[in-house]
C-alpha cells in the first residue's frame, strides 16, 4: 500500500456505505479501521455506529462522499441508456442477420412488449416537455 492513506474509507453497499475512520498512528503500525456510521444515500441519512457522535469534519466528510457518490450514479445511469440504445440496435442487426425462426419466436413478443412501453413513456414525456416548451414561451 501507499505511503499516504485516507482518513476515511466507505465501504459501498446497496443504498449507501458504511463509513469507517482509517488509522495508522498505533504501536503496531497495523491499518485499524472504525466503524463510525452507515449512510443511506437515497435519503441522506447517516446513522451514527453505536454510541459515537460524529464529529463536523466526519459530516463533512460523509457529505463531499455523498455528493460525489450521487454524481458517480447519475453518470452510470445515463451510460446505462447509452449503452442500450447500441444495444438496441446489435439487436436490430442480429434480427436482420443472424437469427434464426427459433430464436425469433422465442424473443419477438416480449421485445415487441418492452419496445412499445418504452415507446409509449417516450412520446408522452417528449409530449409534455414540447408542451412545457409552449407554455414557458407564452
Amino acid at each position: 500500500m501507499g505511503a499516504e492513506l485516507p482518513d476515511y474509507y466507505f465501504r459501498v453497499r446497496e443504498n449507501g456505505a458504511a463509513v469507517f475512520r482509517v488509522d495508522t498512528e498505533n504501536r503496531q503500525r497495523r491499518i485499524e479501521m472504525d466503524q463510525i456510521a452507515v449512510i443511506n444515500i437515497k435519503n441522506g441519512e447517516v446513522k451514527p455506529q453505536g454510541d459515537r457522535t460524529l464529529t463536523p469534519e466526519d459530516l463533512a466528510e460523509i457529505e463531499r462522499w455523498m455528493a460525489d457518490r450521487r454524481a458517480l450514479l447519475a453518470r452510470r445511469d445515463i451510460d446505462d441508456i447509452h449503452r442500450a440504445v447500441d444495444y438496441l440496435n446489435i439487436t436490430t442487426q442480429w434480427v436482420q442477420s443472424k437469427a434464426s425462426d427459433d430464436q425469433l419466436e422465442e424473443v419477438t413478443d416480449a421485445l415487441l412488449l418492452a419496445m412499445h412501453d418504452l415507446r409509449s413513456l417516450l412520446v408522452r414525456k417528449k409530449a409534455d416537455r414540447l408542451l412545457k416548451g409552449q407554455d414557458a414561451a407564452e
